[in-house]
């Protein structure tokens, strides 16, 4: 049985070490099967040449997505959608990264490193919340926030992140471009490197997001890319008295 039907090609010159012979798609595919499409090696894989950066591309990264988050994926191609094709390795480093900030970056002078996360849930429930009234047929995805916290003055921060299903093609896309919105003259989407839109700026983001997330009102920003993905900030509530852990 062919697992793998696209066959890629080796992009290197002709002194390529690769032309003495690859593992065949097929083997690739099994053993990284069995490896639970481990995200860390993918990412090795990817570095050894063009060849195996493609097969990561569009065969790897996308089983990864698949088995991190079936749900979803599921409902991000379902309607015709195909608005992760292609961007595999994005969508699949959105699961598993928090992108942080950089000081004079996106969220002016915060820096807090990013870092990779183990498991995030992510939730098109909650993520009508982050839509404005006019947008609420749009379906978008967005993560629980990772908390960093006792980040000084800033208090506990909380990053999250999220896509859009068929963004192309979504009110809040049709919405911004009505508005003229521009897009962030400096920085770009930390997953796929195109531009962004601040919903803030625009004007398009709604107090309800403050309330999924457990924030402060007006603490709340968020961006969205060209290809739907969605990072953000907000400073998180404390905890309440019924919340907090009792000392034993």
């Amino acid at each position: 049985m062919v697992l793998v039907v696209k066959q890629h090609r080796c992009m290197h010159s002709a002194s390529c070490v690769c032309i003495k012979g690859h593992l065949s798609e097929d083997a690739l595919f099994l053993v990284f099967r069995h490896m639970n499409w481990n995200p860390r090696l993918i990412a090795v894989l990817s570095c050894v040449c063009k060849w195996f950066d493609e097969v990561a591309k569009q065969v790897l990264w996308k089983e990864f997505c698949h088995a991190r988050a079936p749900k979803m994926m599921l409902d991000l191609h379902s309607g015709g959608s195909h608005i992760v094709d292609g961007n595999w390795k994005a969508l699949g480093k959105l699961l598993i990264y928090c992108n942080g900030c950089t000081k004079g970056g996106l969220f002016n002078n915060i820096h807090v490193p990013g870092h990779f996360v183990f498991r995030t849930r992510f939730s098109g429930t909650a993520g009508r919340g982050f839509l404005p009234v006019q947008c609420r047929n749009d379906v978008l995805y967005v993560s629980d926030p990772c908390e960093h916290l006792d980040q000084g003055e800033e208090g506990d921060l909380g990053f999250f992140r999220g896509i859009f299903k068929s963004f192309a093609t979504s009110r809040v896309k049709k919405m911004l471009i009505e508005k003229r919105a521009r897009f962030h003259p400096r920085e770009v989407c930390p997953y796929c490197k195109s531009k962004l839109w601040s919903m803030l700026e625009a004007n398009m983001l709604p107090r309800s997001a403050s309330g999924r997330l457990g924030a402060y009102e007006d603490s709340v920003e968020y961006f969205v890319c060209l290809n739907g993905h969605v990072i953000g900030i907000c400073t998180l509530l404390p905890l309440s008295d019924s919340e907090e852990v009792p000392e034993e």
